[in-house]
């Protein structure tokens, strides 16, 4: 662990970090359903609403969106595919499951969308984690042939973006024969795989790019992050890691922990035994290892320093939620970071509101330590357009000054005699 949280270590820089598109809907409180449960939030997942998050987390500094799949939320590639417009630099990193369409299909369509976009695409591959939704679909395959499926999905897949020759190929589940694309993507859309079963890692180390993980504690974050880099290692690879979260974040931690009670409080105690129950039957390691950090009980949630598991009550997959000060926050980052953690995919309620919260109050602290580079997030300027040149001299003015055309400034700090712009932040 680093033992000073202010100061990465040179090679722990450059932290990335991603925002949650919520196209189930959105809430002031938890959400209940996900991961094979039907969920709807307050606010209707619209293109207008789910504009105004993409415009604020492309505002304050996210590096893409990940946009989530199943039946309980709206398609990720055509919703996504919509909003791609409505911003210029921002990515999307969209959940995609193998075996629910075709790999060549699958390959043309993330070329098209990243030709078409300026390359902002990014794959987050679930193989599914519940066999009663994936039958819904029309997927019989139990959890372990799902998996053996996706390694051959992303071999064809990875097979078609490189090569300009005819692909042919035949495993146990997918085969295809003389395919090629018209077009090859530049560059190839990263590839975000998550799992913590053996299969699910096997896989991974194959295939994965970056590594996601859900928030758990440090050290069983660190032992998982070990499982995964011995497998990569012997196809000679070396993924980076992530780790999915969410926030609450306040200028205190008095403040943050309130929110967490009130976040709590709101929980219909029939929910929590809805969702609960339809949990407690999936087939996922990585949702059984969420279920155990708070066994369903309300309180002596916070497992891990600042790490509180109230969101899992009610929320399937990623149930946990760091709670502090920005301060303590940017801690519990930086903790996460030196186990070798360097993207973070984040999400609060209500999304819209929260982006600007961690943006505003986490972000500046992370660049400030220099654990983070705000990159295209810059200061905008503004102009004082009527101010001219020969404008007469403001009261008080030494005869010095006016002869010799010192700048004189306002109190927002624009030069009114030039028209140089005053200076705030973006």
């Amino acid at each position: 662990m680093a033992t000073d949280p202010t100061h990465p270590n040179p090679d722990q820089t450059g932290l990335h970090f991603h925002w949650f598109l919520p196209t189930y809907g959105d809430s002031r409180n938890l959400v209940a359903g996900g991961h094979g449960t039907s969920m709807a939030g307050d606010r209707p997942a619209t293109l207008s609403y789910l504009r105004q998050i993409v415009g604020a987390a492309e505002h304050n500094g996210f590096e893409s969106l990940l946009t989530p799949t199943g039946a309980w939320c709206e398609d990720a590639l055509i919703t996504t595919a919509l909003l791609a417009e409505s911003s210029d630099r921002i990515k999307f990193l969209v959940a995609l499951r193998p075996g629910l369409m075709s790999p060549t299909l699958a390959a043309q369509m993330a070329t098209t969308f990243q030709w078409q976009t300026g390359g902002r695409l990014l794959l987050n591959v679930v193989t599914g984690g519940e066999s009663r939704e994936q039958r819904a679909y029309g997927d019989f395959l139990d959890k372990e042939a799902r998996y053996a499926r996706a390694d051959e999905f992303l071999d064809i897949v990875r097979g078609l973006w490189s090569s300009e020759d005819p692909l042919s190929y035949s495993g146990d589940h997918l085969a295809v024969v003389d395919s090629v694309l018209a077009r090859r993507p530049d560059p190839a859309p990263p590839i975000f795989f998550g799992g913590s079963s053996a299969a699910g890692i096997r896989v991974a180390a194959r295939h994965a790019d970056t590594y996601l993980t859900w928030g758990e504690p440090p050290a069983a974050v660190a032992a998982k992050l070990d499982r995964v880099r011995d497998a990569a290692a012997v196809h000679g690879r070396t993924p980076s890691f992530g780790i999915r979260l969410h926030v609450i974040s306040r200028d205190t931690s008095e403040q943050a922990w309130s929110e967490a009670d009130r976040l709590l409080a709101g929980i219909d105690p029939a929910d929590v035994a809805r969702v609960q129950a339809s949990l407690a039957a999936s087939e996922s390691e990585g949702q059984r290892r969420m279920l155990d950090l708070h066994g369903g009980r309300t309180e002596s949630l916070e497992v891990s320093p600042n790490l509180w598991a109230g969101v899992g009550l009610v929320r399937g997959g990623a149930g946990t939620a760091l709670v502090g000060s920005h301060e303590e926050v940017a801690d519990r980052i930086a903790e996460y970071a030196d186990l070798g953690l360097t993207h973070f995919v984040l999400s609060g309620y209500p999304h819209l509101e929260e982006t600007y919260t961690f943006g505003e109050g986490v972000l500046p602290v992370l660049a400030r330590r220099g654990w983070w580079t705000p990159g295209d997030r810059h200061r905008e300027t503004v102009s004082v357009p009527f101010a001219t040149a020969t404008a007469p001299a403001p009261p008080g003015t030494d005869a010095a000054t006016a002869a010799t055309g010192a700048p004189t400034t306002d109190a927002a700090g624009a030069d009114i005699r030039s028209g140089e712009p005053a200076t705030v932040g973006g």
